[in-house]
């Protein structure tokens, strides 16, 4: 039965909900489906050496009572209440609507490795019209369009049952149990050539799951058009166990990116598994990654020949003795002719009103380490562009080691990378 009646909110990072009543630069929320998504929120947090991962922040600010703000992770959060809350990235620019930022999202998207993402067709994509839920749901329609005209694949599929006629390879002790009295039936085993495969039935799962997500009409109609074409066909009954016996082999390498996307749907696959009984999915990504992977990809399109780029290089460890410990792992790390250039991504936007416009503390004994360790001739910090920092800034110790910061304009992504490599070339 199609939901048409879905409450979708969109927020964007910073930018939050508090419990009931409206209060000035949050939205409400209703009380119940706060206190669902607070629970969310305490079931996914957890502790690590460099502290406490929050899929969103959960406060209480004086006058305002429990507030839950967005940090931290982007993407979409599908409540069984239906809910639908869209959290967009903080893109710098006074005059940037939530179409352009969902279209830069998308872009960043296509850097993962996920092999769901990278070829969105973003200029195809009704953007204005659709929550990245729904697009989400169209790429994925999309895929299995383009797979039933190609003919769904069928498979041998071992067979134990009671037959009244015999094939196969007879199963003595289970005849004797089930036949004793019924010389007519045989128990046998046998191979049947049929699409009732593990990567049919999970398809099929998921177009009756999304049937029964989508608020848009047109993503209904197209997944009930093509639900008709798994007419007969057994629904998967072990999610997991049909994953590990999907055979993505030369002869269904067209099924991969289908499958890709049954693992987001129905395992709720982005960068972190989640728990929580009153989510139906949360596609939740973590900015520092995306914008590591989009800056990085974007690198090796302009970087031509000119440098070796490695991502998260392991060469080197903080202390050597009695053993080596503390593993450094740079994002990205450039080499030519002996020179060693260290790039690091930091999703944050930086401002004049802070101390030392924001960088961390942390952060820069970070990059001194880097700088030490790899003989650096440059350490760069890269941030994504904010019109509340009109500068670059540098630093330099008297022991050689020199950090600058650098900023990346996801508006206008080429030139800002054009712009480094013509800097750290210099």
């Amino acid at each position: 039965m199609l939901s048409f009646n879905k409450k979708f909110y969109s927020i964007t990072e910073y930018e939050g909900f508090t419990r009931g009543s409206s209060q000035p630069g949050y939205q409400s929320l209703p009380e119940k489906t706060f206190d669902a998504l607070e629970a969310f929120i305490l079931a996914n947090s957890s502790e690590s050496e460099t502290g406490t991962t929050e899929l969103l922040s959960l406060t209480v600010k004086r006058g305002r009572g429990k507030v839950i703000t967005a940090r931290n992770y982007v993407g979409l959060i599908t409540m069984k209440d239906n809910t639908v809350i869209e959290i967009l990235p903080k893109i710098a620019g006074n005059d940037i609507s939530r179409e352009e930022t969902k279209q830069i999202f998308l872009e960043m998207l296509k850097s993962l490795g996920d092999t769901s993402f990278k070829d969105f067709n973003v200029s195809k994509l009704n953007i204005n019209r659709m929550s990245i839920y729904e697009i989400f749901i169209k790429m994925f329609l999309e895929e299995v369009s383009t797979l039933v005209k190609q003919g769904l694949k069928s498979a041998y599929d071992s067979v134990e049952a009671n037959e009244q006629f015999f094939k196969g390879k007879l199963i003595t002790s289970q005849n004797i149990k089930h036949n004793l009295s019924h010389h007519e039936r045989f128990f046998v085993n046998y191979d049947d050539f049929t699409i009732n495969r593990p990567e049919n039935r999970l398809i099929k799962s998921t177009l009756r799951f999304l049937i029964n997500q989508t608020a848009d009409a047109q993503n209904n109609k197209v997944a009930s058009q093509l639900f008709g074409f798994f007419e007969g066909l057994e629904y998967s009954g072990n999610y997991d166990a049909d994953f590990m016996r999907c055979n993505i082999d030369r002869g269904m390498s067209h099924y991969e990116k289908t499958i890709s996307w049954c693992r987001v749907f129905l395992k709720g696959n982005s960068f972190t598994a989640y728990s929580g009984s009153e989510v139906a999915v949360a596609l939740l990504f973590p900015m520092e990654k995306v914008f590591e992977s989009y800056v990085a990809k974007q690198l090796r399109k302009y970087i031509g020949s000119n440098y070796k780029i490695s991502i998260h290089d392991k060469r080197y460890h903080l202390f050597d003795y009695p053993s080596r410990s503390f593993a450094l792992f740079p994002d990205i790390l450039l080499e030519k002719e002996g020179c060693i250039i260290v790039l690091d991504t930091k999703w944050k936007l930086l401002s004049e009103n802070q101390r030392y416009s924001g960088i961390s503390q942390a952060d820069m004994y970070q990059m001194y380490a880097y700088g030490k360790k790899y003989n650096a001739t440059q350490v760069v910090m890269l941030y994504p562009h904010t019109e509340d920092v009109g500068r670059e800034i540098s630093y330099a110790s008297d022991d050689n080691v020199r950090v600058g910061v650098s900023f990346i304009n996801l508006r206008e992504t080429s030139g800002s990378i054009i712009s480094l490599l013509q800097k750290i070339s210099s």
